[in-house]
């Protein structure tokens, strides 16, 4: 437990951070999801239309650190690649 006052004020920094981080990594999973919906469904238009809403959701989530780069980009192409294929 902390301590000290600038341990107290950290501990609720962290604490809001990561209600913060939390609900942005939700959001991305949220539209990741929607992608795999539409994909499972068999429609393009749905799936690409989605895709195209999720990628910069996924790219501000690496600008804000929620994800690392290539794991974004990873996300992406396969994604991308199973809406090219229906």
């Amino acid at each position: 437990m902390a301590n000290t006052k600038s341990a107290k004020k950290r501990a609720r920094q962290v604490e809001d951070r990561t209600a913060i981080n939390r609900a942005r990594r939700t959001r991305i999973r949220t539209f990741l999801k929607k992608v795999e919906t539409a994909i499972a469904g068999g429609d393009k238009k749905e799936a690409s239309e989605a895709l195209r809403a999720a990628q910069p959701e996924v790219m501000r989530g690496v600008t804000r650190g929620i994800l690392k780069k290539n794991t974004a980009a990873r996300k992406i192409s396969r994604l991308s690649a199973k809406v090219k294929t229906l």
